[in-house]
């Protein structure tokens, strides 16, 4: 569904990424993991359309989407979950959800969607009339993924889902990361919880230093000794 070809990027004269390739599977989950600083949300900042590569190709269904504006890439069915739980904080549980179906024209696939993302999330329904500010961390995040959901994307995009939760809370949130999945939504996600990330996921990319440094079968890296040294202190 995904491919990135050799693409670089930079910011000015700092190089972020380096000749970067991999591809995210059409009904599979993808994660990309890495250190701080390795260049993982700038990667799907690139995808997304936020930032345009330097050197590279973006193909999404085998079309070129690397020089599109990033409304047209949402448009497309591609859907991207920043970092930071960025809600709009004056505005309803209900009112951010809408914010997130702006693409749709379609009232009735609107209101199947608000259902479907209720269903993942019940405590959105539960919340709908609150505003978001007075939600807390994990029950915002729930939120912005919910809203990423609401333009009905083929592909979720999710930058650091589980940063700053509470252990209990990753583990919801990458149960809901599963349903999204099994729902038929094609998900690549960058983290920084190795263990859990691999155990969810098909198919797994490790960023260093802005280079992919191993991928391949999520099971199979779990017992990767670079992986179990670096990153799950064995």
């Amino acid at each position: 569904m995904l491919k990135v070809e050799d693409v670089s990027f930079s910011y000015g004269m700092i190089q972020v990424l380096w000749n970067i390739s991999f591809e995210a599977h059409e009904k599979e989950i993808t994660v990309v993991i890495g250190p701080n600083g390795a260049g993982k949300s700038t990667l799907v900042s690139l995808i997304a359309g936020i930032n345009k590569p330097n050197a590279g190709t973006i193909l999404f269904d085998n079309e070129k989407i690397d020089s599109l504006p990033a409304y047209s890439i949402v448009k497309k069915g591609i859907s991207l979950v920043p970092e930071g739980r960025r809600v709009f904080p004056q505005m309803s549980v209900h009112e951010n959800l809408l914010m997130g179906a702006y693409p749709v024209t379609d009232g009735a696939q609107i209101k199947r969607s608000t259902e479907q993302v209720c269903q993942i999330f019940p405590i959105l329904k539960d919340k709908g009339r609150d505003l978001a500010k007075t939600m807390s961390g994990g029950e915002q995040q729930m939120l912005v993924i919910a809203r990423g959901l609401m333009s009905n994307p083929r592909l979720l995009i999710l930058d650091e889902p589980s940063l700053g939760l509470a252990p209990i809370m990753v583990e919801k949130m990458l149960d809901a990361i599963t349903q999204i999945n099994e729902n038929g939504v094609t998900v690549l996600f960058v983290e920084q919880n190795i263990r859990e990330s691999l155990e969810i996921s098909d198919r797994c990319y490790v960023l260093e230093n802005g280079r992919i440094v191993r991928s391949g079968d999520s099971r199979e890296l779990l017992a990767d000794s670079h992986i179990k040294e670096v990153y799950l202190g064995f």
